[in-house]
């Protein structure tokens, strides 16, 4: 990350610089690895890896081989769970939506290009790393995104689309702008998005946004079932109105973060 700000601390960015080499490399990661995926030298990247591992975020491979994410980082994840307002008044609401519908319930944080699920609750077998917390889908393919999108104006919608890379995660995936213009239009009529297979084969999802009080996108519910089990028709007419219920039932009040 580049940055002309004077504030900007280049060395605590070459640590997290550190840390995000892991998103797309679960590990473990070598040295020479680290040092690739991070693009500094060899002694820059020692004296990270050094200082990552004695704080407990990094820790060395099985057999001392490599180097994962320490344990340390759960630690942070908590905080950053247990602090947030929004998560607590959602979680009873969740419990009580995946008791009404019996399939697997999220709720998203809304981040600009991406959505980043913070609330999960399964209830079949599915692919594990589809289900963890802290997995982040792009918003102009995931219904969560679309809803969210759907309270945005036109103009923040384009540019959304426009600073965003619009590649197909499967081969289901719209990527035409004018067509998720289209499905964001539908979604501020209907107060829901659904996508069929677009993030994953065989899934179909329909999200509802959840916003502030001033009406402002900040987080969307979803609700995700099986293809296998459900047509589009039977699944929108059974879960759009508790979709939109849950959204709503957190939607009105401050967001304090």
């Amino acid at each position: 990350m580049a940055t002309t700000e004077t504030r900007f601390n280049q060395s605590l960015a070459k640590g997290f610089g550190i840390l995000e080499a892991f998103s797309n490399h679960p590990g473990p990661l070598s040295l020479n690895e680290l040092t690739e995926l991070s693009g500094l030298d060899r002694s820059s990247t020692q004296r990270m890896l050094h200082t990552l591992v004695a704080l407990g975020y990094l820790e060395r491979g099985s057999n001392q081989r490599g180097y994962v994410l320490g344990k340390k980082i759960l630690d942070r994840t908590f905080d950053f769970l247990r602090g947030h307002p929004l998560l607590e008044r959602a979680t009873p609401i969740l419990e009580q939506l995946q008791q009404e519908c019996g399939e697997r319930v999220d709720l998203s944080l809304f981040d600009d290009l991406t959505i980043v699920y913070a609330l999960r609750r399964q209830s079949k077998r599915q692919t594990f790393y589809a289900t963890l917390v802290g997995r982040r889908m792009p918003t102009f393919s995931s219904s969560g995104g679309r809803a969210i999108m759907s309270h945005l104006a036109d103009d923040e919608v384009d540019d959304i689309l426009a600073r965003s890379d619009l590649r197909p995660l499967t081969a289901k995936t719209i990527t035409d702008p004018d067509l998720i213009r289209q499905r964001v239009r539908e979604a501020r009529v209907q107060g829901y998005a659904i996508c069929l297979e677009e993030s994953m084969v065989g899934e179909i999802v329909l999200g509802s946004a959840v916003v502030d009080h001033s009406g402002r996108p900040i987080a969307a519910i979803h609700i995700s079932g099986l293809l296998a089990e459900w047509t589009l028709d039977s699944f929108t007419q059974r879960f759009s109105s508790l979709a939109i219920s849950a959204a709503r039932a957190l939607s009105g009040r401050p967001n304090r973060n």
